[in-house]
């Protein structure tokens, strides 16, 4: 009775509710900023490659942080399981949400900058908990968030991540050989140990792993991509083709719209690039920035980097193979077909990829679990122990089947998106004035610099 609830509530929020407010909110920030993930994409390049105090997190860090979390199985996974529900049309729908979702992720990610505060003398904390708190003057409810984005990042996601993380291995010692436990257990102790030297290591630590691994395995993972889609280049146009004609297929849509392209579209492109869910402003008020909107434009680039490049890539791969898929589902799908582009090659390297992308992404989405748990208590002790649970959890999933977990962190994730969009719809105000605070400066030739008081506003921490 608790699984078919649990379930049942997470299929309301996500096919109901969260695939609307989602998309009707990125819309119309979209509008509301002009177009800003567009428009100022130039200066989102610019932006990295600012450098301050080698110990702040830079833009940059805070980006992969962000990435890493964004970035992990279901770009992998994710887009062969959206493709066998609703079709290769669902791919056309994931990039559409990905473009509106920028404005969703500028607006939350400038409100974390500029509510953010300090966390010792050269880190900062912040998010939708703080600027809840601060702008909206209820801690009951940032309490709240921060105690849904906790159950969901620390407990469900990174038991998944763990436990997919470890399923990967299946395929090369056998499933007899897998179901007797050893593995897992062996994995699971690994894993717990390498992550919790970043889990008590801090912010910097993760944003210099992050920095480092992010880049180089989507870097690496989009060269194979390309070269796979290069061997195969005269099947792009009628993918291209049966991508559209799927999309825009209404009668099929209509038909059955809950297991329709547009909604699984939607639903796997949001839950990939996480644009207005309230978790990627985490990682973006740790960053040392001189102007909040700088970093809002800069997370703009990791919906891009999520969805329409490294989503996109996989779903080309998926798309040129021809090996028979009707019988795989999920991690076996991705690594048949790797294996039939490449023989052994393309499947120890999507097993590699697997595993490098579940373990950024176990990093990123312990981040966040601390940034809010910090945001509900700073007492050292309870942090020590919150730390200790996050690394058993990491351990306990490499063990389990967590399909409960899953639809926990569903429903967790879905309370926590619903209040952040409301939130981020009344603040939305106070990111349009800075920035076009930013956009006057750029005009007049600066590099922008912030004074909260120049704007009107006299709540923030930081600014002052």
């Amino acid at each position: 009775m608790f699984y078919n609830l649990v379930g049942a509530t997470s299929g309301f929020l996500y096919t109901y509710w969260l695939v609307f407010a989602l998309i009707l909110c990125g819309l119309y920030l979209t509008i509301r900023t002009r177009f800003i993930q567009v428009r100022f994409l130039k200066d989102a390049f610019l932006v990295l490659k600012e450098r301050g105090n080698k110990e702040h997190i830079t833009p940059f860090g805070a980006l992969m942080i962000s990435t890493a979390s964004r970035v992990g199985i279901g770009n992998i996974v994710g887009v062969s399981v959206a493709i066998a529900g609703g079709g290769v049309g669902a791919l056309f729908w994931m990039w559409i949400t990905a473009i509106v979702g920028g404005a969703s992720a500028f607006v939350e990610s400038t409100l974390a900058q500029v509510y953010k505060r300090r966390d010792g003398e050269h880190h900062y904390k912040g998010g939708p908990a703080y600027y809840i708190e601060t702008a909206l003057k209820s801690r009951s409810l940032g309490v709240l968030f921060a105690t849904s984005l906790i159950f969901c990042f620390a407990c469900g996601f990174n038991g998944l991540q763990s436990y997919t993380l470890t399923s990967s291995f299946e395929i090369f010692v056998g499933t007899e050989a897998y179901n007797d436990g050893y593995l897992t257990i062996f994995v699971g102790l690994v894993l717990a140990v390498l992550v919790s030297f970043f889990f008590f290591g801090g912010a910097k630590k993760s944003a210099i792993i992050s920095s480092i691994l992010v880049p180089i395995m989507a870097f690496g993972y989009l060269v194979v991509a390309l070269i796979v889609v290069g061997m195969n280049v005269d099947k792009i146009p009628l993918i291209f083709g049966s991508v559209l004609q799927e999309a825009f297929n209404f009668e099929a849509i209509f038909g059955g719209f809950a297991g329709s392209a547009i909604v699984i579209g939607i639903k796997r492109g949001l839950f990939s690039n996480e644009a207005g869910m309230g978790s990627a402003p985490n990682a973006a008020a740790a960053a040392h920035t001189s102007h909040p909107a700088k970093q809002g434009i800069v997370q703009t680039l990791s919906v891009f980097i999520d969805t329409l490049i490294i989503c996109s890539a996989s779903a080309f791969m998926v798309l040129c193979s021809n090996i028979d898929t009707s019988n795989l589902q999920g991690m076996a799908l991705i690594q048949g077909v790797m294996q039939g582009h490449l023989g052994t090659f393309g499947l120890m390297f999507v097993s590699i990829a697997i595993v490098l992308f579940a373990f950024t992404s176990l990093i990123g989405n312990y981040f966040y679990a601390e940034a809010n748990f910090k945001f509900i208590t700073e007492n050292k002790l309870a942090l020590q122990i919150f730390r200790a649970c996050a690394v058993i959890m990491v351990f306990i999933g490499a063990q389990l089947n967590l399909s409960l977990a899953w639809d926990l962190a569903d429903v967790f994730m879905g309370l926590m998106a619903s209040i952040n969009i409301v939130v981020i719809l009344f603040l939305s105000n106070i990111a349009i004035k800075v920035l076009k605070d930013y956009e006057a400066q750029r005009k007049e030739g600066k590099n922008p610099v912030f004074k909260a008081e120049n704007i009107g506003i006299t709540n923030t921490e930081f600014w002052k």
